[in-house]
């Protein structure tokens, strides 16, 4: 397991230091970095994709177990370390940014991924996590998520209806998947220590929640939030449009169950799934 001076070292001898404008926050806690793959579950021969492996504490631990990594990581010099560092191993080092338009993956990532299951296990620069965290909820082969992100946002994923932190990443997440926080990450775990507490989190696809189309549904709730403070009942066509179902559809939503007049930002999670089911049923 690498030591703050062996992380030290590496950068110096390249002519490299962490760079803030790309989150770059190492996690150099040994206990955190096992326990992060420890609850992942992962093990050999399972496929993990890790974004950000920076200088490879965590790669060379999920190595150590057997598995087979594709590490992305959008800075030049720490990806040509990861392959230097880990040549003849069974990691896959891809440079760039981990998304293609924040929508899906990058290009090198989906043809190294090759159809297969995989896992997402990383220490998230802090402005990848949200729309990467979205993005693989929305993909049916993403077997789960196991990350340290800001607290900032693992309070948006556990977020209850009605307060500040709730919006279309909540619902998308707490319909889709099982949101676990695991534990608090205080700033000392990482170098250069970030200004904010970070937390480690797990999401667990569920296989009973009945979006057919996740990502129609991800599209459909971040419309709805944009208009938060808007009733519900003015709210649910534009939402609806913008997720690709036709406002002919409309009148099949059953609205006897809400006040049209409530605002969307305190209807639970359930309710907006069930709002979007009844619009694309039949």
């Amino acid at each position: 397991m690498q030591t703050l001076a062996e992380i030290r070292a590496m950068l110096d001898e390249r002519g490299l230091a962490p760079r803030k404008r790309l989150g770059q926050n190492f996690l150099i806690d040994h206990n955190l970095i096992r326990r992060l793959v420890d609850v992942s579950g992962v093990g050999a021969g399972d496929l993990v994709l890790e974004v950000g492996p920076g200088t490879g504490a965590l790669t060379d631990e999920l190595l150590g177990r057997g598995c087979v990594v594709i590490a992305c990581e959008l800075d030049a010099g720490l990806a040509e370390l990861q392959r230097d560092r880990q040549g003849g191993r069974a990691c896959t080092v891809i440079e760039g940014d981990c998304l293609a338009g924040k929508r899906g993956l990058n290009a090198d990532v989906t043809r190294a991924i090759d159809g297969r299951r995989y896992t997402l296990v990383a220490n998230l620069p802090y402005g990848a996590a949200t729309p990467l965290m979205l993005a693989l909820l929305c993909d049916p082969l993403c077997l789960g998520q196991h990350v340290t992100i800001q607290r900032e946002v693992a309070d948006r994923l556990a977020a209850v209806p009605g307060t500040k932190a709730y919006g279309a990443i909540s619902v998308v997440a707490q319909t889709v998947a099982r949101v676990e926080r695991l534990a608090k990450l205080p700033p000392e775990c990482f170098w250069p220590r970030p200004e904010v507490t970070s937390a480690m989190v797990g999401l667990t696809p569920v296989a009973d929640h009945g979006i057919e189309d996740i990502a129609s549904f991800a599209a459909f709730c971040q419309r709805l939030f944009i208009g938060r403070r808007k009733q519900v009942g003015k709210a649910l066509a534009s939402a609806l449009g913008d997720a690709g179902v036709s406002e002919g559809l409309l009148s099949r939503v059953d609205l006897s169950a809400i006040d049209p007049t409530e605002r969307a930002e305190r209807l639970d999670a359930a309710t907006i799934a069930s709002l979007f089911r009844d619009a694309c049923s039949g």
